[in-house]
């Protein structure tokens, strides 16, 4: 049964996108069956792997709303073991349409509860709004991921958040558990990266990962090519952080007996 993370941020332009994407790489290469549900309307997670959400004819929309079949939508990317629901900009209209569908906060838990036991992971990358689909996200999820930004502004808004899930666990009855937060776009050769971090360490009521992602140009670089950072520079200081972060995560289930990863493009060293 997968475990089934909700990537969130109420603040916009923090790494959600990245992290689900690279996140949900890494732990394909490490042997993992993934899933990664685009939930954003922008669709930037399908594009980061190859997906055009402007050319698609079956998103996470239709099967949402039973246009099509749920295993319709689910598409194989270029990594071994790794798996998109895409997105498409008909997932605006969703906001609308959830209005009037009864339990409309339970609409995308339904939805994954039938492939759940197809994965062991299910990442959901949500868009930078407590919106519906935020919430339909959030209570799809059994633990929530937080990127924060190594910036001040980044801190703004924690405290709603985790208010939110407080809330719709006391009131729909839901047990969501906070993952973790992540720094990301972090530079230890700044002040500033330094006080947030030290900051989000010392006054976050969750846990907080020891991996620090950096600011990497290859980060920034590998949407525009359509591919993870780990097919497009595996030995970038992005991609290495990536990699530790995705076995801190299987680290929370025990002990990580891989040191190689494979994936279809070939055989990658794990150092």
């Amino acid at each position: 049964m997968a475990r089934v993370i909700a990537i969130c941020n109420q603040k916009g332009g923090v790494g959600k996108t990245t992290t689900a994407v690279n996140l949900g790489a890494y732990l394909a290469a490490l042997g993992r069956k993934v899933l990664i549900v685009d939930f954003d309307p922008q669709g930037n997670a399908s594009s980061g792997l190859g997906i055009s959400p402007r050319f698609l004819q079956e998103s996470i929309y239709h099967a949402l709303f039973g246009y099509i079949e749920h295993d319709k939508v689910i598409k194989p990317t270029a990594l071994l073991n790794l798996h998109i629901a895409p997105a498409s900009p008909d997932l605006a209209g969703a906001l609308i349409e959830l209005i009037e569908v009864p339990e409309r906060e339970f609409v995308l838990r339904r939805l994954l509860n039938r492939v759940r036991h197809q994965y062991q992971y299910i990442l959901i990358d949500l868009p930078p709004s407590l919106s519906l689909l935020a919430i339909n996200g959030l209570i799809a999820a059994d633990e929530v991921l937080i990127p924060i930004q190594s910036e001040y502004y980044s801190l703004e808004g924690l405290s709603q958040l985790l208010e939110t899930v407080d809330l719709i666990n006391k009131n729909l009855g839901t047990s969501i558990h906070i993952a973790g937060a992540v720094l990301t776009m972090y530079n230890k050769r700044e002040t500033l990266s330094r006080d947030v971090a030290r900051e989000v360490r010392k006054h976050f009521p969750h846990h907080v990962y020891s991996t620090e992602i950096p600011r990497s140009v290859s980060l920034a670089e590998a949407p525009s090519f359509s591919k993870p950072v780990i097919l497009y520079d595996p030995h970038c200081a992005g991609a290495k952080a990536y990699e530790l972060l995705a076995r801190e995560i299987v680290a929370q289930e025990g002990a990580d007996p891989f040191h190689t990863i494979y994936n279809s493009v070939g055989r990658v060293e794990l150092k």
